[in-house]
């Protein structure tokens, strides 16, 4: 019996570390204690009035869906492929945080400031899914956009959340607030938040 646990406790954990990238970085109970503290009653609110992202999809949609994203993370970037098809449905809001390597944050600030987030975030995502490391960022950032991947960092850590990507959204056919840790297929999104698959 404890051998049949520990293999189910072993699966759950290969399927997560399949479909998402966790925090590198350790904690310790200081920080978990100020974390909870803090944590926002309602994260969707929290990441929707205080996270800096970019947008893409349906501009005009009234269904958002917001993505708390690493640059260095291959998940993020599986994300990113199968939203593509709902981007007529959907406004998706990507906001990155930095939580993997010295990279993270130099490339979410890329990503925030250019001037057609979309075709560059498509390259970025076709680089991390071909192991070439994204795309080339200079380590020297506005402070504005700085701060505004600090303050991204800071309430996806403060959400408690220990892996991305992190999707927040409230699903168009029942109403709910619905979290989900990790990648998902096209058809598991539509479904996710609530839109007919294309």
């Amino acid at each position: 019996m404890k051998r049949y646990i520990f293999v189910l406790s072993l699966c759950a954990a290969l399927t997560l570390a399949l479909t998402a990238c966790s925090k590198q970085e350790s904690t310790t109970e200081s920080s978990t204690k100020s974390a909870a503290a803090s944590k926002p009653a309602d994260p969707l609110q929290a990441v929707a009035s205080q996270g800096k992202g970019f947008t893409v999809g349906a501009m005009m949609s009234a269904q958002t869906v917001y993505v708390m994203f690493d640059p260095q993370c291959p998940h993020c970037g599986h994300l990113w492929e199968a939203s593509k098809p709902l981007h007529k449905k959907v406004k998706f809001v990507w906001v990155p945080v930095a939580i993997i390597n010295g990279k993270s944050g130099p490339q979410g600030a890329a990503l925030l400031s250019a001037a057609n987030p979309t075709e560059l975030m498509s390259t970025h995502e076709q680089s991390i899914l071909a192991n070439q490391g994204g795309i080339a960022a200079s380590a020297s950032v506005s402070p504005e956009i700085e701060a505004a991947i600090k303050q991204n960092t800071q309430l996806f850590t403060s959400m408690q959340i220990d892996s991305v990507p992190y999707i927040l959204a409230k699903n168009a056919r029942t109403g709910q607030v619905v979290t989900n840790n990790g990648a998902m297929t096209t058809a598991a999104l539509a479904d996710f938040v609530g839109v007919d698959q294309p």
